[in-house]
């Protein structure tokens, strides 16, 4: 479904992101991992159109995205959750839904001034919000202001907005990095429901290795900007190279 063709992206006479070539299949939940500054996040801003690579290519389905804002790639498909929360602060919880819904529907509310099919519709908008926000476990916060939750409901929102969009393809930047031990397992579990869905393909960037274990399908080391390995998650956590780069092992 998704593919990088030599990847690359360079700062001056730094290579941050060098010749990284995957495919990602519909169904399969694949951890990108590695130490800090293996870029990591900086692949994950390629694919999504947030930075401009400098050579080689992003595919979906077939058709090449290069060149795309990340506007366009949300549109054919790609869905970013981000590390840091990206919110309507001001916007109520299921105000933030609804728009993200809306932004998938072509109903009354493009189409002109016909009251009764725009309050039907905005009827429909506020169901599936509603909805959306009872899988992320917020539905008792729909009335409160994006600004006003704690930081790990606001990372659940940003999960719930993602959701909204349907994309086919989801990608997730250290979805638990700042929860604490009772609000981690609610955003795993929704991951886990995402990935019984064959159709979707779910990259995540993840550094817990318990996470990792549990959830992925097939694990991509990045080091120094390269792809060092990849495979299943028990062979590429046994692979010596794996050990030096990213647990940390003293070398033999």
């Amino acid at each position: 479904m998704l593919e990088t063709r030599e990847l690359t992206i360079r700062f001056g006479g730094h290579v941050a992101v060098d010749a990284v070539s995957c495919a990602f299949a519909p169904g399969t939940l694949t951890a990108i991992v590695g130490p800090n500054g293996a870029g990591k996040t900086t692949y994950f801003n390629l694919i999504s159109g947030q930075l401009a690579a400098t050579a080689g290519a992003v595919a979906l389905n077939g058709r090449d995205l290069s060149g795309l804002p990340p506007s366009a790639r949300t549109r054919a498909g790609l869905g970013r959750a981000f590390q840091l929360t990206n919110l309507f602060p001001h916007l109520t919880v299921l105000e933030n839904v609804r728009l993200a819904v809306q932004a998938t529907r072509d109903g009354a509310h493009r189409r002109g001034l016909n009251l009764w099919s725009i309050w039907s519709d905005h009827r429909a908008l506020t169901v599936r919000a509603g909805a959306i926000l009872d899988e992320v476990a917020l539905a008792a916060r729909a009335d409160d202001t994006a600004a006003s939750l704690p930081h790990g409901d606001q990372r659940k929102l940003e999960v719930a907005l993602l959701m909204a969009l349907e994309p086919q393809v989801f990608m997730f930047d250290e979805p638990t990095a700042g929860m604490n031990a009772a609000e981690a397992p609610v955003i795993l579990d929704l991951i886990r429901r995402l990935k019984r869905d064959r159709s979707k393909t779910i990259l995540l960037v993840e550094h817990k290795m318990d996470v990792v274990r549990e959830l992925a399908d097939r694990i991509v080391v990045l080091h120094n900007g390269r792809l060092v390995a990849d495979g299943e998650p028990a062979e590429v956590i046994a692979s010596p190279i794996v050990q030096q780069a990213y647990l940390g092992a003293a070398k033999a």
